[in-house]
């Protein structure tokens, strides 16, 4: 049952990040692209816009990629890990804990899920 587990963790965790990744690239599911998502990152101090836009994107395109798949699962969470602290540091941390006031709360669980997973391996059920 644990395998399972892990498979549905790691499908849903991943494949939501993918679609993130696809929001800031590509501007699917409602995103802003590139450009769209380089105006947000300059208007926060994240500069250069477009280059962050293009970076964070494939870490969180990529990663959710790897990481739904179970291969090179550390550095899949890493990617993640990386955009969830980034996310934490410019835009949530000051806000508190709770995400009904658009706190860290769900990027601290994120950042839990995918490096517990890391350390755990991706379960029996990954590619490669």
């Amino acid at each position: 049952m644990v395998a399972w587990g892990l498979l549905i963790i790691r499908l849903i965790v991943g494949l939501t990040f993918v679609g993130h990744g696809a929001q800031k690239l590509f501007g699917w599911f409602g995103g802003y692209g590139i450009k769209g998502t380089a105006g947000w990152f300059e208007s926060i101090h994240v500069k250069p816009g477009v280059l962050a836009a293009i970076v964070i994107g494939l870490f969180e395109f990529a990663g959710g990629l790897l990481f739904a798949a179970g291969v090179l699962t550390p550095l899949a969470a890493a990617m993640i890990a990386v955009t969830m602290i980034g996310a934490i540091v410019t835009v949530h941390g000051k806000n508190g804990f709770w995400a009904t006031q658009n706190g860290y709360e769900f990027n601290l669980i994120l950042l839990a899920v995918v490096v517990g997973v890391a350390l755990t391996g991706p379960g029996a059920y990954h590619l490669f």
